[in-house]
């Protein structure tokens, strides 16, 4: 974005999103994609699977169909050279890199005795590394941009045993990309670049949460990935100089917007929703 250009919505700005394929990290990409933005879905799935539908190329599809301009890239964020090669490739294309939605995550809801070091280091290759190589390779092209953000998809260090007794090994994975926040924030206030955490309250109404939470009947005591989808959006739309460092809850940051329907957001509204982990 050049400078004078509104910073009241995303028109022409450049997101660079992983795991942009299907669930939040999508809805997050139409949202943004309603304003005209430039997506860069880096994701593995290139051919879709039984459990997890949607592929970078049918995410690109619906990016396009919503008003914005798509740019699919097949990307497995465990490795620094992928990353490296898919953020040259969306400079070149759309000329730098303006948000990072550091998205991607890997779950397992495992006691110590019950994850396998594969799974544990799955984990914290996509959860904490991914997020801290992507976050690595797009600062260089954030600090030249106007109104530049970082956004993880990670709860609030919230120290608690209970939080980390049931499944040490993922709350140590996902409280990597919230200290990622935490540290980055500060290192990159000088350069005006926003670097924030957002986390439901709620759970949401995604493949994962029905393939590990309890199928459908989990699913109709979700919210929407949309309520993530809005929340992110007005805080990339925050100037990135007064707003770093925050551990936002979605539906805080909607109510602090003016949003007071919730049920809009509810897939059975009225019902006894979830709550989140971390919460």
């Amino acid at each position: 974005m050049t400078k004078g250009q509104d910073m009241s919505g995303l028109a022409n700005k450049t997101l660079f999103i992983t795991g942009a394929s299907r669930g939040i990290g999508k809805a997050i990409a139409l949202r943004a994609a309603q304003d005209g933005a430039n997506i860069v879905i880096a994701a593995k799935t290139a051919e879709a699977h039984p459990k997890l539908p949607g592929t970078v190329y049918t995410a690109a599809e619906e990016i396009e169909a919503a008003g914005g301009k798509a740019l699919p890239l097949v990307v497995d964020i465990r490795f620094g050279e992928q990353i490296e090669q898919a953020v040259a490739q969306a400079v070149e294309k759309f000329g730098g890199i303006d948000i990072l939605i550091n998205n991607a995550s890997a779950i397992s809801l495992t006691g110590t005795l019950s994850t396998p070091l594969k799974r544990f280091d799955l984990m914290h290759q996509i959860n904490t590394r991914g997020t801290f190589a992507c976050s690595q390779a797009c600062v260089p092209h954030l600090k030249k941009a106007i109104n530049p953000h970082i956004l993880n998809l990670s709860p609030p260090l919230n120290m608690e045993a209970r939080w980390f007794a049931g499944h040490v090994a993922y709350t140590m994975a996902k409280y990597g990309m919230s200290m990622c926040v935490l540290g980055m924030a500060e290192e990159f206030r000088r350069d005006k670049i926003a670097v924030n955490a957002l986390w439901p309250r709620t759970a949401i109404a995604t493949a994962a949460v029905k393939n590990l939470l309890g199928g459908e009947d989990s699913i109709k005591r979700c919210r929407t990935p949309q309520i993530i989808a809005d929340a992110a959006h007005h805080i990339l739309t925050q100037p990135s100089e007064q707003c770093t460092g925050n551990f936002f809850i979605d539906d805080e940051v909607l109510r602090d917007a003016g949003v007071t329907d919730f049920d809009q957001y509810a897939i059975s509204p009225g019902s006894d929703l979830l709550g989140d982990f971390f919460i």
